[in-house]
């Protein structure tokens, strides 16, 4: 009897090539039919019997883990960040859960890059004036000597840090594990999070979702910021007090911000939306054809990693 293989992603976010190196392998892949993420029931009917997972945005909870044991050996995490799976249960199962560091930098970063400039130029309000027949010229600012403050240089934040300098940015990095080659390379300079919050004209956000970074950024550290400053957020939506920011961008404290990622996705009946110095993406960081292939192949090669007997390479439920 072949080995069955859930995956979770929609068609959208899966490659072809991912699921022809499973199929080479002689697994049954049980696919995700809906053009959203399986809910908990769904995911518990279809990880009975099965040995692994490649999850995109899927909820893996307690309940569906204990639904897949004693069959289920990985969970593949197309992406880096794994606050949707219930990790400390997955280890307690002997469960490995694995991610895909690196496959989708480059896409993120792109888009934080996007959303940066959204904000200095105001794109979208031009565009929104042009469609309803004004003719609206923003003044907006260069990014060429601005200070950008990324929050996190792992490899999202090392690419955004990359491209940031190709602009002629100059770069301030929060980080506990500080990368001296980037000091270097790109002139980065390291701080603490309170002079990053102060000094920088755009923060960035580039920090995964835990205990120590959920809420982050609350009504303290927006109040640190230049009047002139924007928040970017492409990184998780809990980093950000949405309450806390709607009150700083509506009475102005701060210029702009630009968000990727919510605290609910969708975001629904957010008091965000009211307002015209916010730019909004629908979580499409890491959706270019080349970040899912990447990440979709790297999810696989793991599944056969680890049901071939072999350790994972980015096992995060050690």
């Amino acid at each position: 009897m072949k080995e069955k293989i859930v995956i979770g992603s929609r068609a959208r976010s899966r490659a072809p090539a991912m699921l022809e190196l499973l199929e080479q392998q002689g697994y049954e892949l049980i696919l995700n039919p809906f053009d959203r993420t399986l809910t908990e029931e769904e995911l518990i009917e279809r990880i009975k019997g099965a040995s692994g997972m490649v999850a995109g945005s899927d909820k893996v909870t307690k309940k569906v883990l204990e639904a897949g044991f004693p069959t289920l050996k990985v969970i593949a995490k197309q992406g880096v960040g794994y606050n949707t799976i219930d990790v400390n249960t997955a280890k307690a199962l002997g469960i490995a859960v694995t991610i895909t560091p690196g496959a989708n930098s480059g896409s993120v970063a792109d888009l934080t890059l996007g959303l940066m400039l959204a904000a200095a130029r105001n794109i979208p309000a031009m565009d929104r004036a042009i469609r309803n027949g004004s003719w609206y010229r923003h003044t907006g600012i260069e990014l060429a000597g601005k200070v950008l403050g990324l929050v996190g240089m792992g490899h999202i934040g090392g690419e955004v840090a990359k491209r940031a300098a190709a602009f002629g940015m100059k770069i301030l990095a929060y980080d506990v594990c500080p990368r001296q080659d980037f000091s270097e390379r790109y002139q980065v300079r390291y701080t603490g999070l309170d002079e990053l919050f102060s000094q920088a004209d755009f923060v960035s956000l580039h920090a995964p979702a835990i205990a120590s970074t959920i809420g982050m950024v609350n009504r303290e550290r927006l109040s640190m910021m230049k009047p002139a400053a924007f928040l970017i957020n492409a990184a998780r939506g809990e980093l950000v007090v949405e309450a806390d920011l709607y009150e700083a961008l509506k009475n102005r404290r701060i210029a702009g911000a630009a968000l990727d990622v919510y605290a609910q996705e969708p975001p629904q009946k957010s008091e965000l939306m009211e307002l015209e110095n916010i730019t909004f993406t629908a979580h499409a960081g890491a959706y270019t054809q080349e970040a899912i292939v990447g990440a979709g192949v790297m999810a696989a090669e793991e599944v056969i990693r680890v049901l071939s007997g072999q350790g994972p390479q980015f096992n995060v439920a050690k």
